[in-house]
């Protein structure tokens, strides 16, 4: 079997419990040593076999993991944060059912959650924002048309750039130039969750100059963008005294 685990967003101890009992019992782990926590690895058991798969193509990672199931060991793919987000997994995962391996997912935590934690927001605010977008610039892997900067942010939603902080400078005018009013709060967060984490905030406008000003890497860094992150915002109706739901009567006046 082979078991795609999500490895977190980047603290050794934010995996989920059933993606560490996979790692105490794997075989062999095939990682993404470039974004992966290394100290995650020295929960598998001795005599694991580790491959590092920063280096390697997709032809490459299929046979890693088709040679270890043959050889009957319990495999897992390591992907950071959670494989659903930018993972690439989709095409792991077909070239499996090809060969007729089995393989299952566990869901991880996506930096996008760590990157709210370490702001203590909150994407969905009553009265501000009820929708959240995860997207990204366009670079070298295309994006729909319907889809750029410009189109997503005439929403005014609250919204997530992954693998879009090189590219900072152009990624703010394109959310001005959409819509957003250039005072709009944003945050550049930089390694969510680990131990060098960074967070910046600034206004939409003022923040690739401040990024630079601080010296923000951007690798692996999450721009957030969005009105969640300023401080005026609607209660949620969950616990008014005046809304009745299905645990709890109003009170009455």
């Amino acid at each position: 079997m082979i078991r795609f685990v999500g490895a977190g967003p980047g603290a050794s101890d934010l995996i989920t419990v059933r993606g560490m009992n996979l790692l105490r019992s794997a075989g062999m782990v095939v990682y993404a040593g470039s974004l992966v926590n290394l100290e995650l690895l020295e929960n598998a058991p001795s005599g694991c076999e580790f491959h590092d798969s920063a280096s390697m193509t997709l032809d490459e990672v299929i046979d890693a993991m088709r040679d270890g199931f043959v050889r009957g060991l319990d495999v897992v793919r390591l992907h950071t944060g959670d494989p659903s987000i930018y993972g690439a997994v989709r095409e792991q995962m077909d070239r499996l059912k090809e060969l007729h391996i089995p393989f299952e997912v566990v869901p991880g935590v996506s930096s996008l959650a760590a990157a709210a934690a370490a702001l203590n927001a909150e994407y969905t605010l009553p009265g501000v924002s009820q929708t959240l977008i995860v997207t990204r610039m366009e670079g070298r892997t295309p994006v729909p048309e319907r889809e750029h900067v410009r189109a997503l942010a005439s929403h005014d939603a609250s919204m997530a750039f992954f693998l879009s902080a090189g590219m900072l400078g152009e990624l703010c005018r394109e959310l001005v130039e959409g819509g957003y009013e250039p005072d709009t709060p944003a945050a550049l967060i930089y390694k969510a969750s680990w131990p060098e984490q960074r967070v910046l905030r600034a206004a939409l406008s003022d923040l690739p100059a401040q990024a630079e000003a601080a010296a923000m890497p951007r690798k692996t860094a999450l721009v957030l963008v969005g009105r969640f992150l300023g401080n005026d915002y609607e209660t949620s109706r969950l616990y008014d005294a005046s809304f009745s739901h299905g645990f709890r009567k109003a009170a009455r006046e």
